[in-house]
């Protein structure tokens, strides 16, 4: 996978309108069987360069962690939010993922002006959003955004491994990996496993 360099075009293109608070806003975990879904809002700071921004997917995981240690620390503000799975199916997936992302960035003290997403627009909120087609590759602030909500999310689901290995929450974070659907097909869901989410490919191992 060629690694794309988020930019900071869009920020500064926006800012020069007058916007000068800008929220770049993620989510990940929507594709999980397992787990919560989290969401960031990352406010940077103009003057704070943080080389290395890109879709949390194409980094490797310890320049995830060195890059979310940048961030947090460099950022004006940043805030995560995550829903968990109960409510996950109370709301489906997607709805659960909004909420998630709403949450984040009104944490943010003081609020954005102006509210970058990925791919999507927020409902509820009350301050200017654009949403911007693979946001998490193109703006800097959503690639921010990615990589908090990515590590947030990866620790969680250690912490959940630790509690119950069975699973292997360690190595696949609660996608439906080969291992994973083995796994439930062994020992049933667990608490923390989605209940409205069951890809076919589950039940061709429980069979």
């Amino acid at each position: 996978m060629v690694r794309v360099r988020a930019m900071r075009t869009l920020e500064n293109a926006v800012r020069r309108l007058g916007f000068l608070r800008v929220a770049g806003v993620d989510e990940v975990g929507r594709g999980c069987l397992a787990g919560p879904v989290t969401a960031a809002a990352v406010v940077l700071h103009p003057d704070r360069h943080i080389p290395g921004l890109s879709d949390s997917k194409q980094v490797p995981a310890p320049e995830r962690e060195a890059l979310y240690r940048v961030i947090t620390r460099r950022a004006e503000a940043w805030a995560v939010a995550s829903i968990e799975p109960a409510e996950i199916d109370l709301l489906n997936i997607h709805r659960a993922s909004l909420r998630a992302m709403q949450t984040a960035v009104l944490r943010l003290a003081p609020l954005p002006d102006l509210v970058l997403v990925d791919a999507f627009r927020i409902p509820g909120l009350f301050m200017a959003q654009r949403s911007v087609v693979h946001g998490d590759a193109r703006c800097a602030a959503i690639a921010a955004a990615s990589i908090v909500a990515k590590v947030t999310r990866d620790r969680l689901m250690l912490e959940l491994h630790h509690h119950d290995p069975r699973y292997g929450f360690d190595r696949h974070k609660g996608y439906a990996t080969a291992d994973h659907l083995r796994a439930v097909g062994a020992f049933g869901y667990s608490p923390v496993h989605r209940r409205t989410f069951r890809p076919p490919s589950l039940f061709d191992t429980i069979e």
